[in-house]
């Protein structure tokens, strides 16, 4: 079956921990066992291989036994978190779900068969083949949420390559490309996932320090959070080798001061989409924004200053959108990058381009050049309509407790003046007392909010 290879490790370290789940321990041996107790119950209830089930969890010891126990009946899994009930039920109509099991933790869990009948050619495809399959959701922040659809065999092969084990927390989502690769690079490895439900600086800092944490696997805006809250003061965060980061564009200045701060931790930049998976890199340093891509199975290439890339773990397509691949195979990732020799550095989403009368505003360069003013502990740049121009550049920004809020605006603006072309230079300033605005994905939010 496609998750024996993980079985027969899990064997291999019955006696070591396998999960930390709200401060407890969980052995290798229990999940192997707690696997084939899910097992059983997919067969009582009928969910047999082909089906499509909604898997409603976060991280924990249960619901990683039912993922995998999924994998081995050769079911086709959308992983959810938990989330307002309109929007699950919406998910689960567009995924066409014929089973719901919703994970509430210790051991309480619900099976119910849906009134739905899943014929999308992508299932049909998987059943004929008789590969389990994973429908993630795209974060749909630029419009309505994509599902897309993968043969989970594939994007299980590169698991099988026995790699470090590192106790590694589970900080990217349940439903998230990040937070499965996470998962399962954890247990092919043999290595402990540390799972958390508040996802705080001070909570994150505590676990890190309580359970040992060697690899933390954030968003660019998490660690901004964390510098600012300078939770990492409060804690020992000595077992630290790795934090690495991606989903968004990092700031320099953001990345600079992670390095100094955490001058014994290599900082490492990923990069993987919903669509074709994670790609292995290596960054060209801790402070560098530059980075190799690419891995066994996978190849890059740059068309017009974009991002292409071509993956044998690639998505089968969307439910509910077009094909994303170019004719040759090729899926268009619409992130603008710079190439430096062998390295790429990315720009940011072409959607994220703010288009200032035919010139390109890359909004986290304007945000690194505001955050060089001591008194901006945050900013964030977005884009607003205009009639004249097609849009215009606009912040939000949080000033320091000890800023001239009063000429903070026409200072700011002086400031970009003298760094920027007038065209990138902000037209409209919001002065807000938030931290930071950003997603439930930690990521952040650049659509222009309701005044």
């Amino acid at each position: 079956m496609f998750a024996d290879f993980l079985l027969q490790r899990f064997e291999e370290k019955s006696t070591e921990e396998a999960i930390i789940w709200r401060d407890n321990s969980y052995s290798f041996l229990w999940l192997l066992e707690r696997v084939r107790f899910w097992k059983q119950q997919l067969d009582d209830v009928g969910v047999a291989s082909g089906k499509v089930v909604a898997l409603e969890a976060d991280f924990s010891p249960d619901a990683t036994a039912a993922f995998l126990a999924l994998i081995q009946c050769g079911c086709i899994i959308i992983p959810m978190t938990m989330m307002p009930a309109e929007r699950r039920e919406e998910m689960r109509e567009i995924a066409e779900a014929e089973f719901l099991i919703s994970v509430e933790g210790d051991g309480q869990f619900e099976v119910e068969s849906l009134d739905m009948s899943a014929e999308h050619p992508y299932y049909l495809e998987l059943r004929k083949n008789e590969h389990p399959g994973l429908v993630l959701f795209s974060s749909g922040s630029s419009g309505k949420s994509k599902a897309a659809v993968h043969d989970l065999s594939k994007l299980l092969v590169k698991f099988q390559t026995r790699r470090h084990d590192l106790r590694t927390m589970a900080f990217l989502l349940f439903d998230h490309i990040g937070g499965i690769d996470t998962l399962l690079y954890c247990l092919s490895n043999g290595s402990c996932l540390v799972t958390v439900e508040d996802r705080s600086p001070d909570v994150i800092c505590g676990l890190i320090e309580k359970h040992q944490v060697e690899v933390l696997p954030v968003s660019p805006t998490f660690l901004n959070m964390l510098l600012l809250r300078e939770s990492y003061k409060s804690f020992n965060l000595s077992s630290l080798k790795y934090i690495t980061y991606g989903a968004e564009v990092m700031p320099q200045i953001t990345l600079k001061r992670c390095a100094e701060i955490f001058p014994d931790v290599t900082i490492l930049q990923k990069y993987g989409t919903t669509e074709v998976g994670t790609l292995r890199s290596k960054s060209r340093s801790s402070d560098s924004l530059w980075m190799k891509i690419g891995g066994e199975g996978y190849q890059t290439r740059i068309v017009d200053g974009i991002l292409q890339i071509k993956a044998q773990s690639a998505m089968l397509g969307y439910l509910n959108a077009d094909s994303p691949f170019t004719e040759d195979g090729w899926f268009d990732t619409q992130d603008a990058v710079e190439v430096d020799g062998e390295y790429m550095r990315i720009l940011g989403r072409e959607s994220d381009i703010i288009n200032v009368g035919g010139d390109k505003v890359y909004p986290a360069e304007v945000e690194d050049i505001i955050k060089l003013m001591g008194e901006v502990v945050e900013v964030t740049v977005y884009a607003e309509s205009n009639p004249i121009m097609g849009n215009i550049v606009c912040a939000r920004i949080t000033p320091g407790k000890d800023a001239d809020t009063a000429t903070l605006p026409k200072r700011v603006k002086k400031h970009c003046r003298s760094l920027l072309e007038p065209f990138k230079v902000p037209v409209r300033l919001s002065l807000v007392d938030e931290v930071e605005h950003v997603t439930s994905r930690f990521k952040k939010n650049r659509k222009k909010q309701s005044s």
